[in-house]
């Protein structure tokens, strides 16, 4: 049957020859039966895209739906992009007809509902993208049609809970990537059926206990990622798969795990326990495939305690990854260095009286909770009224119960804690005594306006706190007095006016993550904001109203590493804000009003920066030598959605893999030369289109022919300029005109779409005779000025 379709195809390919149908909007190749209709606004699927082509790229267009039959014209494809289309809605039988196609992406949307068959008819499908959309409910019958599908992956998205039979019908499943949702329940058949799958990976997301009864019917499954999760304790026999080889439960909260946790996963070989809480860990009762444990970044006591732990190691060959936390003379010590002799409970003479009386407190203290932690309580506990009280899983919950006041009588050895959803208001000082062992705290929706210093006092082991969602408007510099160790901070959709002061801030000195999204924050004041939280690596900021960041704001960042300032109100980029984030690999500034970047703008997080950027800005202008610094360790630049001409010098970014400059009016002359030809030798996919002149219009910046007439004295390199004095109004395209599209969604504010820039006395400035000479014998063009709306 195939060869006979292959057969078709090519007597079709050979008889039409230069003569298939290409819609006006798109971009064909006749000989690999490719097209491209990138970027156009289109709302429905183009008619006219001849019905033999095999790959359609429909990408950043405006689709909103897709209907029932929306690609019957299309029979023969193999590959479908529907990337960042604005669709919401997938209807029943929108592929019917699609029995050829290989490979679907639809990232980058808005769908929050996957409905029953709404891939019917892909029964060729191997690969399924859903990432970056919103999808929060997964229908009973959804992917019954992808019975071919090997791969699926459902990334970033709002998933909070797996029904039974979610993934019914793929069968030949082998890799399923769920990160990065906020999954905390599993059903115990979500991923039955599931007999081919090898691959899982379920990490970033709310786990706080291992759901044994779900995995254990993964009975192929060789790699199951869990990272990132707020599970606190791993009980006996937990991990109950059969082909299990890698397990990787990093970046958790686990205080304590028993012996017999990963007993009944006979050929697992790596067990990665890194970052978690742990400070003693017993002999695992794991088989003899047992070839590497990670316990790096743990607060490993190396006493007499873990003298069993090192006898089995040696014993079994098992290379041990980690440093010793305590005692102190065995301090960074690495695991695998530690001699047997070294692992006392007895403190030695040199020691002083202080560190002896509290060394051995907290020994004998931890023998007791190991004692007790591993024993299976027999005791019959209260639990407050309205809440859940699981004592196995340590875990209580009363959430959306409509409590006022935070309810009393938890089990003491409580772990996961969830309130949220109530009604709150006020949290006096002292909410939670009787509690200490909380690590995870649910406050998220609790119409919270007002925390009392030491609201979270007694709260000792506190890690991740969750007061999104409510309506906070400021901080008590006490607020989180006697709650130390918490690491991940999340205030987002409040209404904060100012950034959490130095006071507030002293009392977590080992914060990870502080996330201050969608607030009110409107400048970011005085200096050194950070110096308190060293530790911290991510700081998210975005969709706030910060217009101005003083210098230094952000200093001391010794270890940040994301740094998050999108959709708000900068006019510069902040290069001041930050003198020294050595280790800074991700900056966001997408969405500002940032028109004009100028020379070395990102001088002092070139060095470490992958990933900058900065796009939907309405930029107009950059200096040639903006982006000077970078070198080949930037590995994704975005540039889309804004308003440039004219490029900078990319010539330095040796290392780059990922480059957007669609939705930009480019210039294609031969200034753009330089950039033709720097790209040719990166190899790089770049969605790029001329917008002027108007007679190449909609070509693709790779394929104009403008380039073939430009000689070495009028191509511009990289290292000469053209900047003017004064920022110039750019050939923006006037909106009454339905067919040119819109590049960039200007918010004006309170600010001028074309700040002039700074004055300088950079050589990057000529005076405008120079500029003239570059361009002989050329008469100066007026160019039509277009009235801004005022949004």
């Amino acid at each position: 049957m195939r060869p006979t379709v292959g057969c078709l195809l090519l007597s079709l390919m050979m008889s039409v020859g230069q003569t298939l149908k290409c819609p006006r909007v798109c971009v064909c190749d006749n000989t690999k039966l490719t097209v491209k209709c990138i970027g156009n606004n289109l709302t429905h699927i183009p008619p006219t895209i001849d019905e033999i082509i095999v790959k359609l790229d429909l990408k950043k267009n405006n689709f909103g739906e897709l209907p029932k039959n929306a690609f019957k014209h299309t029979p023969y494809l193999t590959q479908l992009s529907l990337q960042g289309c604005s669709v919401q809605a997938v209807r029943e039988g929108a592929f019917r007809g699609l029995s050829r196609l290989l490979q679907l992406d639809l990232t980058n949307n808005n769908i929050d509902i996957l409905y029953q068959e709404s891939f019917d008819g892909l029964s060729s499908l191997k690969q399924l993208y859903l990432d970056r959309n919103r999808i929060e409910e997964i229908h009973p019958g959804a992917f019954a049609a992808l019975n071919s599908l090997n791969l699926l992956s459902l990334t970033y998205n709002q998933l909070v809970y797996l029904p039974n039979m979610a993934f019914q019908g793929m069968m030949n499943i082998q890799m399923l990537h769920l990160s990065h949702n906020s999954l905390n329940n599993l059903a115990t058949e979500a991923f039955a059926g599931l007999l081919a799958l090898t691959h899982l990976n379920l990490d970033h997301n709310e786990l706080q206990y291992f759901p044994t009864k779900t995995m254990t019917r993964l009975i192929e499954v060789t790699h199951l990622d869990m990272s990132y999760n707020p599970m606190t304790y791993l009980v006996e026999e937990s991990v109950v798969m059969p082909k299990l080889t890698h397990l990787s439960l990093k970046h958790n909260a686990l205080q304590d795990l028993s012996e017999s946790t990963i007993s009944l996963s006979p050929v697992i070989s790596h067990l990665d326990l890194s970052f978690n809480q742990l400070s003693y860990i017993q002999a695992l009762a794991a088989s003899t495939h047992l070839t590497s444990l990670n316990l790096t970044g743990n607060p490993i006591r190396c006493t007499c305690l873990l003298r069993d732990l090192k006898l089995w190691a040696l014993k079994s060959g098992i290379r041990l990854f980690g440093v010793c936390a305590w005692p102190p003379h065995l301090s960074d010590e690495p695991l695998e260095n530690v001699q047997e002799q070294d692992l006392r409970c007895r403190p030695q003479d040199e020691w002083t009286s202080d560190v002896i009386e509290e060394g051995t407190k907290e020994e004998e203290e931890g023998v007791q909770e190991k004692t007790v932690s591993t024993a299976k309580s027999k005791k019959t506990r209260k639990c407050p009224k309205d809440c859940l009280c699981e004592y196995a899983a340590q875990h209580a919950t009363c959430e959306n119960r409509g409590h006022t006041k935070v309810p009393s009588g938890f089990p003491r050895k409580t772990l996961l804690l969830d309130m949220r959803g109530n009604h709150f208001h006020y949290l006096p000082s002292k909410s939670f005594p009787g509690i200490p062992e909380v690590v995870s705290l649910h406050l998220d929706s609790c119409k919270i306006h007002e925390i009392e210093g030491g609201a979270f006092q007694g709260m000792k082991n506190l890690i991740y706190l969750y007061l999104s969602d409510n309506q906070l408007s400021s901080l008590d510099a006490k607020v989180f007095e006697g709650a130390h160790e918490i690491m991940y901070l999340h205030l987002e959709d409040n209404k904060l006016t100012h950034f959490p002061s130095s006071a507030t801030l002293t009392h977590i000195p080992k914060l990870l993550e502080l996330h201050l999204e969608r607030n009110l924050i409107a400048k970011l004041e005085p200096s050194g904001l950070l110096s308190p939280v060293l530790q911290l690596t991510g700081l998210y900021l975005n969709n706030n109203s910060i217009a101005t960041i003083v210098p230094k704001a952000l200093d001391p960042a010794p270890k940040l590493d994301v740094l998050h300032l999108e959709d708000n109100v900068l006019t510069d980029v902040p290069s001041d804000a930050l003198d020294h984030a050595p280790l800074l690999t991700e900056l966001h500034l997408s969405g500002n009003l940032i028109r004009w970047i100028g020379p070395r703008a990102f001088r002092v997080v070139a060095e470490s920066l992958k990933n900058l950027l900065i796009d939907r800005m309405g930029l107009q202008k950059m200096s040639v030598r903006s982006l000077a610094g970078f070198g080949p360790r930037l590995l994704s630049l975005s540039l889309e959605d804004n308003l440039l001409e004219e490029l900078p010098d990319l010539s330095p970014l040796a290392g780059l893999q990922n480059l957007s400059l669609n939705k930009n009016p480019l210039m294609c002359d031969c200034k753009l030369l330089p950039f033709y030809r720097w790209l040719e030798k990166m190899s790089l996919r770049v969605e790029a289109v001329c917008f002027y002149p108007s007679e190449l219009r909609g070509q693709s910046v790779m394929e104009s022919a403008i380039y073939k007439n430009c000689s070495i004295e009028n191509a511009h390199s990289f290292n000469e300029t053209s900047i003017p004095t004064k920022a110039h109004e750019p050939n923006i395209p006037n909106p009454t005109q339905p067919t040119e599209p819109s590049y960039a969604k200007l918010k004006l504010a309170k600010t001028k779409i074309a700040a002039t820039p700074k004055k300088t006395k950079s050589k990057e400035f000529k005076p405008e005779r120079a500029l003239k000479m570059t361009r002989p014998n050329k008469k100066k063009r007026r160019r039509p000025k277009m009235k801004l709306p005022m949004i």
